[in-house]
């Protein structure tokens, strides 16, 4: 008998891939202090809870305030074909905030308004640096909780992009029951709102 193939599985190695410096004035224009080149804020929005340690950081950090600075930040390294990275509270166990082709992080921590909270039909708009303790904090008086839990105070959005879940999920359900509308920022710097904050309706039975 022949002996087995051995089959050597190699992971090539990916170079990340620089910002023009028409794109780093491009922001620094529009941002102001709101953009960061500095090495220890990079090195931050760099690594998150996961085992990958040897990934470079991006190459700047946008801290947005609102839904036009995401747009903005968008739209600028989309003319520039630059990788964009959303970035929330860095508590992700995947790696999916690494800078792995280069590219700028864009910080929506800033973005951590509760809008409204709507007791009487179970709904809360939230911006997506909302954290999910600091909405268990917004909430509380109404008798009402976030179940969510996936271990970690992760921000809303990084949750939703995530479909996290966690031990409430079996009674719960995981962020994809928990999540009825979205404002979402495309990779062209379109703003569109999916959803509703009405229920879908059980379709009838025959």
């Amino acid at each position: 008998m022949n002996a087995p193939t051995q089959l050597a599985h190699v992971t090539p190695e990916i170079k990340p891939r620089p910002a023009p410096p028409a794109l780093i004035e491009a922001l620094k224009s529009r941002f102001g202090a709101q953009f960061s080149e500095a090495m220890a804020v990079r090195e931050q929005h760099g690594r998150d809870e996961s085992a990958f340690t040897t990934v470079p950081p991006p190459a700047g950090v946008v801290f947005a305030e609102n839904t036009t600075d995401v747009q903005d930040a968008i739209k600028l390294c989309a003319q520039h074909k630059v990788p964009v990275i959303p970035y929330g509270v860095g508590s992700s166990l995947e790696g999916h905030l690494l800078a792995v082709q280069g590219g700028i992080s864009l910080d929506v921590s800033r973005m951590n308004q509760v809008l409204s909270v709507n007791a009487e039909d179970l709904t809360v708009t939230v911006q997506p640096g909302v954290t999910r303790k600091q909405l268990n904090d917004e909430i509380k008086s109404t008798g009402l909780f976030f179940p969510i839990d996936p271990g970690a105070d992760a921000s809303i959005g990084g949750m939703a992009a995530t479909r996290a879940s966690g031990t409430n999920a079996v009674r719960y359900g995981t962020m994809r029951e928990n999540v009825l509308a979205l404002e979402v920022v495309t990779a062209q710097g379109e703003a569109i709102r999916t959803g509703t904050r009405a229920k879908r309706a059980a379709p009838a039975t025959t």
